[in-house]
């Protein structure tokens, strides 16, 4: 009997997005309430995914989708996140890997009693719902390998402000090399390193993704400077101590005793100062 399918290796962007609290949300409303909303999430995520010229693949508690272009995959990614949970309520996650895959068509006969037209086999796929799992609700993560491949490529699409951070090295379950793994957003708090998972082992990295100069919004601006007026300001009121219990004057002003460990501890900062910048 002929095989009744088809295989064909190729290098594909696989996009897992995965609805997070899915089981407590159809808990929480009834099957019913929660098909027709998941209907209407999958509405507007199919429009998105025809857009971005990708492909539907498999759909359960979110979708596995494929793109040929990774930076197809980066902006549907970056426009899903940037809209559809606003208009959903859902909160969501999105891994992104570039790798090899076997495709897999099958027959017509098998697809007229229920299978799917085309399946995904490999280690790739294991490796984006890995990455996926390490997200955030509203991020956007991508491999070493999906970065590399798209290599600062954009186009009308890409959101304006578009930032990529690595945010840090990690073991996978089930992958025996290190993986490098990478952020996309428009905003600080979709940069930050996540923590690790049961399947992904967190082994290092940035704590913490500084946002640039370039991209401070007005109230980041005022915190950032209003952080470094108060450092300032801690300075100068410890100086002006500092001269104040220094000298007699000083201690009678504020009210203390007379304290000769003070004395010593300013011939020692200047014999200091004296030995490190005159060498005497």
């Amino acid at each position: 009997m002929a095989e009744q399918y088809t295989l064909k290796e190729r290098y594909l962007a696989i996009v897992l997005l995965d609805i997070i609290g899915s089981t407590a949300f159809v808990q929480k409303v009834g099957a019913l309430r929660a098909a027709k909303w998941f209907q209407y999430h999958d509405t507007l995520t199919r429009r998105l995914c025809l857009k971005y010229s990708g492909r539907e693949i498999d759909r359960s508690d979110g979708f596995l989708m494929s793109f040929e272009r990774p930076v197809d995959a980066v902006n549907f990614a970056l426009s899903y996140q940037a809209s559809i949970p606003k208009k959903t309520k859902l909160q969501t996650r999105i891994g992104i890997h570039w790798g090899k895959v076997i495709e897999v068509t099958q027959d017509e006969l098998w697809q007229a009693v229920g299978a799917k037209s085309v399946e995904l086999e490999g280690l790739a796929k294991n490796i984006a719902a890995r990455t996926m799992s390490l997200c955030a609700a509203g991020q956007v993560l991508l491999t070493e390998e999906a970065m590399k491949a798209i290599k600062g490529r954009i186009n009308k699409f890409t959101p304006q402000g578009t930032r990529y951070a690595c945010v840090g090295s990690y073991r996978f379950k089930g992958v025996s090399k290190p993986q490098t793994v990478f952020a996309v957003g428009v905003s600080i708090e979709s940069l930050q390193p996540p923590k690790g998972s049961d399947k992904v082992k967190r082994l290092g990295g940035p704590k913490y993704v500084r946002s640039r100069a370039r991209d401070r919004k007005i109230m980041e601006w005022f915190y950032w400077i209003l952080y470094r007026l108060g450092v300032i300001a801690v300075i100068f009121w410890l100086y002006v101590l500092h001269g104040l219990w220094s000298t007699r004057l000083g201690r009678d002003l504020l009210g203390m005793p007379y304290m000769a460990w003070v004395e010593d501890l300013n011939a020692f900062v200047v014999n200091l100062v004296k030995w490190a910048f005159l060498g005497e």
